[in-house]
């Protein structure tokens, strides 16, 4: 198994409503899913989170896309219209996500550099 940051295997996308984020995640490959469902949790998600208080983080599967998708309650220090902060938009928070370090198998992660190595 090789620990890398979440970012390597799904991207996010992420909105805000007042002070609840919503953030979807997708695997970027079939076989990263079922690795997301196993580790990227609701009690995950609300450590990568505690610096900003979450006051619940809720998980919905959505397997036909292979993808998940969280709402975090509070972490938006009132809203966009409420907090003093400059860009506390939710859309920006979904890169804290995507921070996130999951274990994935040693092949797996030769896939996915090897399908960087071709982007680039």
């Amino acid at each position: 198994m090789v620990t890398v940051p979440l970012h390597r295997v799904a991207h996010a996308r992420a909105g805000d409503k007042g002070n609840r984020l919503n953030v979807a995640l997708f695997a970027y490959r079939p076989e990263c899913f079922p690795l997301l469902v196993e580790q990227v949790t609701e009690e995950a998600v609300a450590r990568q989170f505690a610096h900003r208080r979450p006051r619940g983080v809720t998980r919905y599967l959505l397997p036909r896309l292979q993808a998940l998708n969280f709402v975090i309650d509070d972490v938006l220090e009132g809203g966009v219209n409420s907090s003093l902060c400059i860009d506390r938009h939710g859309k920006t928070l979904s890169y804290l996500l995507l921070d996130l370090a999951v274990c994935i198998p040693g092949e797996l992660a030769g896939l996915i550099a090897n399908n960087e190595r071709r982007l680039k």
